[in-house]
């Protein structure tokens, strides 16, 4: 928010506005609360600060085979020291993950309605545009089981709209190319639901992350998670080009959150600092 009062004030003054201040307004560099061992604790901001992030990505809690998430986000006074302290560090909530769905199904949780519901008025209260909803937990045949895919398509389809009444997006993860992803957002039919772009999803089923992301268009990404499996750091990752992938994004006029879930040295896969301080700098060298 800061930023984007400065940029106004430069505007304002006719002066010319420097790349860099455009590259910070067009990309903004985050991590996961839940895979730096954060998940929904004060301390998530101070080190988002530390590490040199712009936000986080904060998720929902655990969930499991429970009907509800171990959200925090319910308790008003929970509510106000967080908001206090994103604020006192200046750091932004950019996303909110509901990762629990990794090893739940979307398309059996009976209580779909109200974890989505819930995520929503979490964004709310962090004022999120965009969450995030992996359909991991739906296992790996869901997009050729015509039952289990339509199943899939309705349920989006309501959360969409949920999402959309209340001007906000989901961003789903799933294991389609670009053209695939296309087809499923037209069977979906709400503009409450993107695609939130995962590089490990990419590299796992073989596909060109650059012309996937010019092929899907700024329109259909609502944020990245700009990570691989754990192995080395981003830096160090022949598979991710991200040069190349920053031509990409800049060639389709996208802007908005970037986030690091993994892309861990497994020498040192539990020193969060230096994992996550490294692939945060170098994401900024790139695209800041």
């Amino acid at each position: 928010m800061k930023r984007y009062f400065i940029t106004l004030l430069i505007l304002a003054a006719g002066m010319v506005i420097p790349e860099s201040i455009i590259a910070q307004q067009r990309y903004k560099i985050g991590v996961c609360d839940w895979m730096v061992l954060k998940r929904q604790k004060l301390g998530e901001f101070k080190l988002a600060k530390e590490l040199g992030c712009d936000g986080l990505e904060m998720d929902m809690g655990g969930l499991g085979t429970r009907n509800s998430f171990d959200n925090k986000m319910r308790d008003p006074e929970s509510v106000r020291v967080f908001t206090h302290m994103a604020d006192s560090f200046g750091i932004e909530v950019g996303s909110v993950a509901m990762s629990g769905f990794y090893g739940q199904s979307f398309a059996k949780k009976e209580s779909w309605r109200w974890l989505i519901q819930d995520c929503l008025n979490t964004m709310d209260v962090f004022g999120a545009k965009v969450a995030f909803l992996p359909l991991g937990g739906c296992g790996n045949d869901w997009p050729a089981s015509p039952e289990l895919r339509q199943q899939i398509v309705w349920r989006l389809h309501e959360a969409g709209e949920m999402a959309k009444a209340r001007g906000k997006v989901i961003g789903i993860d799933t294991p389609l190319d670009a053209e695939g992803n296309i087809r499923l957002l037209d069977e979906i039919g709400s503009d409450g639901i993107k695609i939130f772009y995962k590089f490990q999803t990419a590299v796992e089923n073989k596909q060109d992350i650059a012309k996937e992301i010019k092929t899907l268009g700024k329109d259909r990404i609502c944020a990245i998670h700009a990570s691989n499996t754990d192995g080395v750091w981003l830096r160090h990752d022949k598979a991710i080009n991200m040069k190349k992938i920053k031509k990409a994004l800049d060639a389709t006029g996208w802007s908005g959150w970037l986030f690091v879930e993994r892309s861990r040295d497994v020498n040192q896969v539990r020193n969060v600092k230096v994992n996550y301080g490294e692939n945060v700098k170098y994401l900024k060298e790139i695209l800041q």
